[in-house]
């Protein structure tokens, strides 16, 4: 476990991952929807709140398993715990304004833009990764 140690920020955003899904599963259930699609889906329409929660959550949930998988596999190869940390900290903030911002807004390009950097973080963490598998 003390190897583990190094990699506290890592981790703690990991676990910072997982409750924020949390909150946000359960956001994604309060209301209701303005309108409906046949499905039972809400239609598409970012000026109700309903349905921008419920993106939040459906968007958290597409880059929970390249998260995981990139921090782990960085951790596990031990890349450097400054820069895991660092880029693995930096993604958890970035997903958390990415969600205030696409809850509380209707402002897309910004929403696009602190996702982005969310992703240059998991593509950092994968390739910290992918290199480390290849240097055992």
């Amino acid at each position: 476990m003390t190897d583990l140690a190094a990699y506290s920020h890592a981790l703690a955003s990991l676990a910072g991952w997982g409750l924020m899904m949390v909150v946000l599963a359960v956001l994604s259930v309060v209301g209701t929807p303005l309108a409906k699609t046949d499905s039972g889906m809400p239609v598409r329409d970012y000026s109700d709140p309903f349905y921008r929660r419920d993106r939040a959550f459906r968007n958290a949930i597409e880059t929970t398993g390249p998260f995981i998988a990139v921090t782990l596999a960085a951790i596990l190869v031990g890349a450097s715990p400054f820069w895991v940390n660092l880029f693995a900290s930096i993604f958890l903030v970035s997903r958390i304004a990415v969600a205030a911002v696409h809850i509380g807004t209707e402002i897309q390009a910004l929403r696009s833009a602190i996702w982005s950097v969310g992703m240059i973080c998991v593509l950092a963490l994968g390739l910290m990764g992918l290199v480390g598998a290849f240097s055992l």
